[in-house]
Formats: structure tokens, C-alpha cells, sequence
């Protein structure tokens, strides 16, 4: 069997890699062509082509359409069968998918590396900061919430490795091809962005900078420092599924998309089948957002005291 696919980051973390995987058990795995990059993400496959240098958000032409499950946010026909869901049904759907040839990759025994150069105990904080869908960016950390979850995270003992990606690191879609810079003015220092504020602290590492001191690809480094990890806190999206992989808790600040559906984040979901029942989801709909003119973050803070 060959996989051949150049979806959204999160459709291939959880639509081809767990299908490929299982065919790799199965001894049926031939081949996987994929997009730059993504080679250590299919570590268990002996010929892994990096031909796409692009997304695509089209599951009609970009290989999803030939894969078990077709579609991110669940897959009801193979739990209910074609017919119109109650509404009991439709809540116990979202984000369920058909898990009989569904296999996550072990990423965390795969890469975890004791070797490796750092801090014994931190927390990956996993921010995003790009168009969504064509739109302004809702689903992200600002400036002030990443200074409460700094100085929450320091006074736990941890030190904290922060991540936000340039789009330039990979291989992008659609909603990530304009980065742009998260900005503050903060009183006594001026306009400063998420990268500067990072400098204000001893134990607050730019991931970036890690990424050069380990060496190798930018994806296998990166997938060595999650290993590591003793938590995330991550926006939603494609980021958040990756930091699931790594069997630790998972803080997730959702806003848009399928993710807000009463039921994502339940037990059948596959955030919590990857995770190993570790997501804890605070869902933040972008109608309330809009209501309120702000995002609210206490429900993050909290559970950072709760699990943290």
C-alpha cells in the first residue's frame, strides 16, 4: 500500500499517520510520499518520499479522500450508519472517527532522547500566529496572556520552551502562508513582541534556539524536545494534536473550527485516543469572543493550577 498525501498538518497527523502506521503493523505499508520534512513523523517506514512543498486544504484531490477517514472531525457513518443523527447521536459523533485501522505512531518512545541538553523540567508552550481561513488570527496567545502563563509556570518550578512557528520552518496551506508579529506597548518598555518578552525571563527558552543547539532536521529536533516535555499548552489546531502525541497533559485553547462541537474532546475523540486521555480542552467560541470584544484565558490559568 502506498500513502500519498499533502492535507492540513492536523489531517496528517491524524487521518494518514495513524492509518500508515497500521498498515506498517500489518506488514502492508510499500511506501509514503508526503510533504518536506515530514520524514521523521513516518520514522517506522523505509521509504518515505518528501515530494510536496505545499498544503492543500482540498480533501478531494490532496490524498485524504483515499484514506479511511475522509474527514478530521468524526466519521458517523461508521459508528450510526448513513442515516440523519438524533441529537444525542450528533454530540457523541464529534470528533470520533473510525479507529479499526487507526494506529498512532510512538513518537514519544521513538524520540526521547536523555541525553539531549535540557532543562530537566518544562512545559512547551505552542502558539500560532497567522491567518485563519482568510480571517484575522482569533485562536492565538497575546502578549499579556503569555506574561501570566510565564510567571504562572516559574513559580511552579518549571522552565518553559516557547514555540511560534515563522512559516518558514515547513511545509505550509493555505491559512499559513502570512505570519505575522504579536505586538504589546507594556508600560515602562514600550511595544514589544512575544519573542522579546521571552527575554524578560532566565527559565523562558525560544524554541527556535533549541532547534540549532540539537542539530538535524528542524522536525526531528523538534520532535526529540516534545519527547522531553512534561506538559503543553498549546492554541488549537494542528499544533495542539502534535502536542498530544506525547502521552503528557495537554492544555488546549480552542476558538473556531469543528473543535468548539459539544462532544470533541470526549473519550471516543482521537485527541484523547492520541493523547492517552490527556487533552484538557477550554473552548472559547469565536461568537462569544466577538460579544464580549475579548478572549478570555482564565479558564487556562486555572487549569494550569489544577494539573500543572
Amino acid at each position: 500500500m502506498i500513502i500519498d498525501v499533502n492535507p492540513e498538518f492536523g489531517y496528517e497527523l491524524v487521518c494518514s499517520m495513524p492509518y500508515a502506521y497500521y498498515l506498517h503493523e500489518h506488514d502492508c505499508l510499500e511506501k509514503v510520499i508526503t510533504c518536506k520534512g515530514m520524514s521523521p513523523f513516518y520514522y517506522f517506514c523505509d521509504d518515505v518520499e518528501e515530494k510536496y512543498t505545499h498544503r492543500s486544504i482540498d480533501n478531494n484531490t490532496n490524498g485524504v479522500q483515499n484514506l479511511p477517514n475522509t474527514w478530521i472531525h468524526h466519521n458517523a457513518v461508521a459508528h450510526f450508519g448513513d442515516k440523519e443523527l438524533t441529537q444525542e447521536e450528533w454530540i457523541q459523533a464529534n470528533g470520533w472517527l473510525d479507529y479499526s485501522q487507526w494506529q498512532p505512531p510512538l513518537l514519544h518512545k521513538q524520540y526521547y532522547d536523555e541525553t539531549l541538553d535540557l532543562p530537566e523540567k518544562y512545559i512547551v508552550v505552542s502558539n500560532v500566529y497567522n491567518l485563519e481561513h482568510g480571517k484575522s488570527p482569533t485562536q492565538y496567545f497575546d502578549i499579556n496572556s503569555l506574561y501570566h502563563i510565564f510567571n504562572m509556570l516559574t513559580e511552579k518550578g518549571y522552565s518553559i520552551i516557547y514555540k511560534r512557528p515563522r512559516n518558514t520552518e515547513f511545509a505550509n496551506d493555505p491559512n499559513e502562508l502570512q505570519g505575522m508579529d504579536i505586538t504589546a506597548t507594556v508600560e515602562g518598555i514600550g511595544r514589544i513582541t512575544d519573542f522579546q518578552l521571552s527575554q524578560y525571563y532566565d527559565n523562558v527558552i525560544l524554541f527556535d534556539d533549541l532547534i540549532n543547539k540539537i542539530g538535524g532536521s528542524y522536525n526531528e529536533a523538534q520532535l526529540k524536545i516534545f519527547a522531553r516535555a512534561n506538559g503543553f499548552i498549546a492554541r488549537g489546531g494542528g499544533s495542539s494534536i502534535l502536542c498530544s502525541y506525547f502521552k503528557k497533559p495537554v492544555i488546549i485553547y480552542v476558538c473556531t473550527s469543528g473543535d468548539i462541537r459539544p462532544g470533541y474532546f470526549d473519550s471516543n475523540s482521537y485527541f484523547q485516543k492520541i493523547s492517552d486521555n490527556n487533552v484538557h480542552a477550554i473552548v472559547d467560541p469565536l461568537d462569544d469572543i466577538k460579544a464580549r470584544g475579548y478572549r478570555d484565558y482564565s479558564e487556562v490559568y486555572s487549569k494550569i493550577e489544577e494539573i500543572l
